[in-house]
C-alpha cells in the first residue's frame, strides 16, 4: 500500500506509512520544514553509523503533531475537517503508522490495541493540551 497522504482543501491532515511499505534507502516523507519529521530508515547489512549526537538548536514550534505506530490490535483513526465533518476513517493494524498533522482526530479501538505514541513536548497536562470538539454526525 505504500505511503499515503490525506489532504482536504489543500491542507495535509495526515500521512500514513502502511506496514508493507519498503524503501531501499532512508526516506523521509515529511517536508524538511515540517516541525515533525516522518520517514523510514533503511540500510544494507554492514552499514555503520558513527557515534554522534544532534546539535542543540532552538526551534520555535507552533503546531503539535502526533504519531501512532500500532504494535498490536486494530484501531480506527477518524480525521475531521476544521468544521467537524468526518473526512476519513483509517483502519490501522500492527506495523501501520500515522502522523496527525492538522485538524481534529479521534480514535476508536476495534481490537485491544497498543500503540507507540510520539509528539512534541513538553507535556503541559491534559487540561492544557486537549480541546474536546463536538463533531457533526
Amino acid at each position: 500500500m505504500g505511503v499515503e497522504s490525506i489532504e482536504y482543501n489543500g491542507i495535509k491532515y495526515a500521512e500514513i506509512i502502511w506496514a508493507d511499505t519498503r524503501v531501499e534507502q532512508t526516506t523521509f516523507f515529511s517536508p524538511p520544514q515540517s516541525s515533525f519529521q516522518f520517514g523510514l530508515l533503511a540500510h544494507k547489512a554492514g552499514f555503520v553509523e558513527p557515534p554522534h549526537y544532534h546539535k542543540p538548536v532552538t526551534r520555535t514550534i507552533d503546531d503539535l503533531q502526533q504519531m501512532f505506530v500500532v504494535q498490536r490490535g486494530v484501531v480506527a483513526v477518524e480525521l475531521y475537517s476544521d468544521g467537524g465533518e468526518l473526512l476519513r476513517e483509517v483502519i490501522m493494524h500492527p506495523g501501520d503508522a500515522i502522523v496527525l498533522i492538522h485538524g481534529i482526530h479521534a480514535i476508536r479501538v476495534i481490537e485491544d490495541m497498543q500503540c507507540i505514541s510520539v509528539k512534541q513536548g513538553p507535556f503541559l497536562g491534559t487540561e492544557r493540551d486537549k480541546i474536546t470538539v463536538k463533531v457533526k454526525s
